[in-house]
């Protein structure tokens, strides 16, 4: 199941990161590089698509220049991010050097409208130790009239190094209105009791609501919420047989495990418990194994079986 992008979409929310950028763009003394981070589904894509359009000049998302900039074609941005497997329908589980590699022939070159340069690198958690590296030496020696905008919802893999030498913008959820607003332009099909159900579940983040909507009934939604509850083994048989039977039950349960345990991690984090780290090492290991086994075609059903196993310890 391909993941629900939301880039190019109107922004609704986060009011505050944006006059953030605002203020130190009209401060004169612009940041090279940005991390926008938040909770997966929370819109950092379309933040970052918003501000690369504050910066060429397509605010207006209807204006030409605002039209190449939502569907990356203008010349003076460029996006990077994890590669989709049309082969096997799936987003592919690095960001390696390749993919970053094109960062450093665009900044050779000058501006094709004589403004900024804009390079967003989607899902920055996602890159590997040598696409990291790669970055960071950009980082370290920034061109000028160049900003980058990486979105992290996991700043911790991020080396340390990467994270010193970005701007922070953290987006809170979104609020009710602003969230209707986004599934119901997104999803004009589903019924008042739909976006009501999934907006209880979301925690502000559309992304999040779009995955509950495609889950017809909730019922991944609620095998997920019983396994961190806590679920005996041969409970774990049945539900994973019920998950496997499902049309892209296999992704969905990983997307919303992995979203309710970070979740979960950051809820705690912010209470000073310290389950945190327990529950954010049960969000890193659910994630690596979803990742393997979609990259080396493991058995799906063992996959479950260890991610509900890890999960309920928690």
């Amino acid at each position: 199941m391909q993941e629900p992008r939301l880039a190019s979409l109107q922004l609704c929310g986060h009011q505050a990161a944006l006059q953030a950028f605002r203020q130190a763009m009209q401060g004169g003394r612009l940041p090279h590089a940005w991390l926008i981070t938040g909770p997966p589904g929370i819109g950092k894509a379309t933040f970052a698509f918003r501000l690369a359009r504050i910066l060429l000049g397509g605010e207006d998302e209807l204006s030409p220049a605002g039209r190449r900039v939502s569907a990356a074609t203008h010349a003076d941005l460029l996006v990077v991010a994890r590669g989709f497997d049309e082969k096997r329908q799936k987003y592919r589980s690095e960001i390696v050097a390749d993919d970053v590699r094109p960062i450093n022939f665009f900044l050779r070159r000058t501006a094709a409208e004589g403004g900024w340069r804009v390079v967003i690198v989607d899902g920055a958690e996602y890159m590997n130790r040598s696409a990291a590296n790669a970055v960071l030496k950009i980082l370290e020696e920034p061109p000028p009239a160049t900003v980058l905008l990486l979105t992290c919802s996991a700043p911790g893999r991020l080396l340390p190094t990467i994270r010193s030498r970005c701007r922070k913008l953290e987006l809170a959820p979104l609020d009710a209105a602003d969230m209707s607003a986004v599934l119901r332009a997104q999803a004009p099909e589903a019924s008042d009791t739909e976006i009501q159900r999934v907006m209880a579940e979301a925690h502000g983040a559309p992304g999040r609501a779009l995955a509950l909507l495609a889950d017809k009934g909730g019922e991944i939604a609620s095998l997920v919420h019983e396994v961190v509850q806590g679920i005996t083994p041969l409970r774990s048989y049945e539900v994973a047989e019920t998950i496997l039977r499902r049309d892209y039950g296999f992704s969905l349960f990983f997307s919303l495990l992995s979203d309710t345990l970070q979740i979960q991690a950051r809820q705690a984090a912010r209470q000073g418990n310290p389950q945190c780290v327990a529950l954010a090492n049960a969000w890193e290991a659910t994630m690596r194994k979803h990742a393997e086994t979609e990259r080396f075609n493991l058995d799906k059903q063992e996959a479950l079986l260890e991610a509900m196993t890890i999960a309920s310890r928690e």
